[in-house]
């Protein structure tokens, strides 16, 4: 029965709380749905840890996608052996997990100690950093140390057969049964921040912003040097 919780029901419903909370919310309150910039409240550690997070937000997407939706049985048939995916997986999936925990560590500082910055952040706002934090670094950790001290764990037996499985509506939750602790804590703190996706500015990531990664950056002029020189 707790297999059946964690495994069927829990992914259900957090799954559900995100789509219908981003669907409401993008119907109802779409003024709030971007993520506002604080550019011009400070601007030195947003540009480092801004594009450290979203970066490593990327690449962190695309590893999971390779290791998850991807099945093994793709990379038995092109020839990527076991050994060449661990080592991508290791140390591709270790850089993003650095830098997404770095990108968000600074950003966290930097809303927590710069008072421009404080004053306009809200709880959702420490809870979806905070949480990102929680789920990279439990990701990073099980990539970087327990893949390489402790077994190369194949998740793509497993976790990534009983994900499929979630969105073909059959869960197999019998293949979870048998996984190491640690990636069970992962698999479900990330559930976990599915949910809270639509109450926090995280939302903007379903209008794939992709094109905020190599835009250039926001100029913004006072507005009375600006009237001054338009009287003259």
């Amino acid at each position: 029965m707790v297999d059946i919780f964690w495994w069927v029901i829990f992914p259900y419903v957090t799954l559900s709380i995100m789509i219908v909370g981003c669907l409401y919310r993008y119907m109802y309150r779409q003024k709030t749905w971007t993520a506002p910039s604080t550019e011009f409240l400070e601007k030195k550690w947003l540009r480092i840890g801004s594009p450290l997070f979203h970066y490593g937000i990327l690449l962190a997407i695309i590893g999971h996608a390779m290791g998850l939706i991807i099945p093994l049985s793709f990379y038995q048939a092109i020839g990527v052996s076991d050994d060449i995916y661990h080592f991508g997986a290791v140390y591709g999936g270790g850089l993003a997990g650095l830098m997404v925990i770095s990108g968000a560590i600074i950003l966290l500082i930097r809303k927590a100690t710069i008072d421009k910055v404080r004053i306009h952040a809200t709880f959702a706002d420490f809870f979806s950093v905070i949480a990102i934090i929680i789920v990279a670094g439990i990701g990073t950790y099980m990539t970087i140390i327990y893949n390489t001290t402790v077994e190369h764990y194949e998740y793509r037996t497993t976790i990534g057969p009983w994900f499929r499985s979630i969105f073909a509506f059959q869960p197999n939750y019998q293949l979870m049964s048998d996984v190491p602790l640690l990636f069970k804590v992962h698999v479900i703190a990330s559930f976990g921040l599915f949910a809270s996706i639509p109450f926090t500015h995280l939302v903007h990531i379903y209008s794939a912003p992709l094109h905020y990664l190599v835009r250039s950056p926001q100029q913004y002029r006072s507005r009375v040097g600006y009237s001054t020189k338009n009287k003259s």
